[in-house]
């Protein structure tokens, strides 16, 4: 009778055998499971407001160093944030008409090209030892007249509008997501964290400053990488005399913000265009430049660039760029990387046994201006939206000044 069993302990004794702790794990980690899936699902659904406001914070990461540049030389706050966007947008416009100027231009030669090397496709095909029957161009021609009288294409020009709606949609949606973070992002980070119990806010404030620098870095780095891919690329299609290059080296740039499958996609499609335009050979050398401008960067620019940002397998990269497709297409793919290294981040900053700095048990409230939605945060010099400690953060409070109430201090 001295040893009784567990079963004999009552059913709260059960729970604290082994299988019992194993039991409670499980459904801890089920119960995550199902959270995660349920906000997954939610996010998909509303992905025309939650895809532009992800990409709003990469980009306030990504530009808050220069809105503290401007106002570290008194410049005002919000004429600062007007500057850099209006810069940003320019650029981006330039680039636009830039790549619709060559496309434009050289479309006819392409068109031509494509034609020549479909036909060449066809006597290849039925003149060698593959004995397939010719292609009849004529035939194919009035097959593509009439799929595009019909109502198909009717039905996928609807489509394109309603996709062209949506993406001005949520250009406007992100770009004044994006002004409101770079110009109020500390009061609305003190917002957030005062809805969490004061003896967190420390160890929330480290973990929304690691993360700030993490995005920053990791989109100002693949940038860098992406230009130089796309000026080694660009250069060499322009040597080998290969239409549209600048649209070409424009997709390579943009390719690169999408791990692994971004930089193989595009350089498959310069291949392609090298193909039907310059002939077999121009394509063989377009695939030896492609590659070894991958190595280059896998190589030299990657570990040195981006290895401190974001230390992710390349495996747990793979698969994060394909759930974030199969939930949010192209922009999920962009977007999968750098919110798994975020997430990834938090966790362990949350999970870290670091203690909080001497006097962070008032969790941020101990001035006076802790509560005060409305106090003044354009006057102060450091960040906005989450101050790194390089200067660089505007997204999120700065880990050395936990106590502070202000995080842009």
């Amino acid at each position: 009778m001295a040893e009784r069993s567990a079963s004999a302990l009552g059913p709260a004794a059960q729970w604290r055998t082994g299988l019992g702790r194993a039991a409670t794990r499980s459904a801890q980690v089920l119960l995550v499971l199902a959270l995660v899936a349920v906000a997954g699902f939610v996010a998909a659904q509303l992905r025309l407001v939650v895809v532009p406001v992800l990409v709003a914070i990469l980009l306030a990461a990504a530009l808050s160093p220069l809105v503290s540049w401007l106002t570290a030389r008194r410049a005002p706050r919000r004429l600062a944030v007007w500057l850099v966007l209006l810069v940003a947008l320019g650029l981006l416009g330039g680039v636009g008409w830039l790549v619709g100027e060559a496309v434009a231009g050289q479309w006819g030669e392409l068109q031509q090209g494509a034609l020549d090397g479909v036909e060449q496709l066809g006597r290849v095909l039925g003149g060698g030892p593959f004995g397939l029957p010719g292609l009849d161009l004529d035939a194919l021609t009035g097959q593509l007249t009439a799929l595009a009288q019909g109502p198909e294409l009717r039905a996928g020009a609807l489509l394109g509008a309603t996709a062209v709606t949506q993406f001005v949609t949520g250009l406007f949606l992100g770009v004044v997501v994006l002004y409101y973070l770079l110009a109020d992002g500390a009061r609305i980070w003190r917002f957030l964290r005062a809805q969490l119990p004061e003896r967190a806010h420390a160890r929330v404030d480290r973990a929304g400053a690691r993360s700030v620098e993490l995005l920053g870095g990791y989109v100002r780095g693949t940038a860098l990488i992406a230009l130089v891919d796309a000026v080694l690329i660009g250069i060499g299609l322009l040597i080998l005399g290969v239409p549209l290059a600048v649209p070409l080296a424009v997709v390579v740039f943009l390719g690169a913000f999408v791990p692994i499958v971004g930089s193989i996609a595009a350089g498959a499609l310069a291949v392609l265009v090298a193909l039907v335009s310059n002939g077999p050979v121009t394509a063989l050398v377009v695939i030896a430049v492609v590659v070894g401008v991958n190595q280059l960067e896998g190589s030299l620019l990657q570990p040195v660039v981006l290895a401190r940002m974001v230390s992710l397998h390349p495996l747990a990269v793979l698969l994060a760029v394909s759930a974030g497709t199969i939930v949010a297409g192209i922009a999920g793919a962009v977007l999968a990387v750098p919110v798994t290294a975020v997430a990834w981040t938090v966790v362990s900053v949350l999970r870290s046994a670091e203690p909080d700095p001497a006097g962070d048990d008032n969790g941020g409230e101990a001035r006076g201006d802790a509560g005060d939605p409305d106090a003044d945060v354009t006057s102060r010099p450091a960040g906005d939206v989450a101050p790194s400690s390089r200067g660089a953060a505007d997204v999120a409070p700065s880990s050395r000044g936990a106590a502070d109430a202000d995080p842009a201090t």
